[in-house]
């Protein structure tokens, strides 16, 4: 039987195309603007269950490398999770974040991965600070993006997009953006970035 389960928490993004990521108006049928994708999604968990395992104030981390058009598949991805997390927590956050998870939005990534490497129980810093997000794996990943102001100086959200993090994603940029770990190599400064809220759940 599949496991009940449920998370709320703060999700971001820093990835390689110019701002705004063609993929997210199209439903990941457009072709990036550099042709490929490097992206780093990082997820904090408020608070959350997995059956009776809970995994209050947990995080985990996703990079992943696209050659072409993201729905076209052979994605290349590696998963993070925090070393904070016990055998049964880690357990959860990988069914969870690697849409194994009944009800998972990740679960339409799963498909399209080809190459899945090895998860890896590190230290992971996210910080959430008015339009700034932040996310630090010492020797691995230093991303900050920043919100992107409209009117009244505050932050532009979009509306009704089709990603399976969330419908209503802020427009951001990347302050700084790196990331180094196995093959993978991304230097995103600068370019395109979301954050929102999450509120998941599935059984």
């Amino acid at each position: 039987m599949a496991e009940k389960w449920q998370i709320e928490g703060e999700y971001f993004e820093s990835c390689n195309c110019e701002v705004l990521c063609p993929c997210l108006l199209s439903r990941a049928q457009a072709r990036p603007t550099e042709g490929h994708c490097d992206v780093v999604m990082a997820f904090h968990i408020a608070k959350g269950t997995y059956g009776n395992v809970e995994l209050n104030g947990l995080n985990a981390v996703t990079a992943c490398y696209t050659p072409g058009v993201m729905s076209a598949g052979n994605w290349t991805a590696a998963l993070y999770v925090d070393e904070r997390a016990s055998a049964d927590q880690r357990h959860a956050l990988e069914q969870i974040m690697l849409g194994k998870a009944a009800g998972s939005p990740l679960s339409r990534f799963a498909p399209l991965i080809t190459h899945q490497l090895p998860t890896k129980s590190v230290p992971i810093t996210f910080v959430s600070e008015g339009r700034v997000r932040k996310l630090v794996i010492p020797g691995v990943a230093d991303i900050t993006v920043e919100g992107i102001v409209g009117v009244g100086d505050e932050v532009v959200f979009l509306d009704h997009v089709g990603h399976p993090v969330a419908r209503r994603l802020a427009a951001a940029r990347g302050r700084e953006s790196h990331f180094k770990d196995h093959s993978l190599s991304f230097s995103n400064s600068g370019r395109n970035g979301h954050f929102a809220p999450i509120k998941w759940s599935g059984a």
